[in-house]
């Protein structure tokens, strides 16, 4: 039996040592919103914080996760950083087909809350293992800037043709 803090709340989980964390919040404890993507960590469609940092939950055992605060996105906005990223999201229309956006949330979130100001640099290197294949990328640096609390320009949301 593992004990597991997910979001602030203890839950038990009669499951294997070795099962990816990812099944244990999609299919033991009902939490939907985190992705499955590729199962190998590429994509960060899974992507939870775990003690703050974020993670691929898709390759993460329960097993290392048991004993830490496990946050997924339908707690993120209960902080001010998850707040602000989800209104910024919000905002300026970030989402096309949705999919990777909650592991892009939680890695922006976790970025902006360990480098509240971060350049374009820290930006790239923070969200580079998040895919979306939507191609939503300016709209997700520019959410994250005006998360940040920069003042986004209109066209810097929607340049490089990306279509809201």
């Amino acid at each position: 039996m593992k004990t597991l803090n997910v979001n602030g709340q203890t839950h038990t989980a009669d499951v294997p040592d070795d099962m990816p964390l990812l099944w244990v919040l999609r299919d033991v404890l009902g939490m939907t919103g985190t992705k499955f993507g590729c199962g190998a960590a590429l994509c960060g469609a899974c992507t939870i914080h775990i003690d703050g940092t974020p993670e691929r939950s898709c390759v993460t055992p329960v097993s290392a996760a048991a004993g830490k605060r496990i946050t997924t996105i339908e707690a993120v906005g209960q902080t001010e950083t998850g707040r602000k990223v989800q209104m910024a999201w919000t905002t300026l229309d970030v989402p096309q087909c949705g999919y990777c956006q909650s592991g892009q949330i939680m890695s922006a979130s976790a970025l902006l809350a360990s480098n509240p100001h971060p350049t374009d640099a820290d930006i790239d290197a923070a969200m580079s293992g998040n895919i979306c294949r939507c191609g939503t990328y300016p709209r997700i640096r520019a959410a994250i800037k005006q998360a940040a609390g920069e003042k986004v320009a209109e066209h810097s949301a929607h340049a490089n043709g990306a279509e809201v």
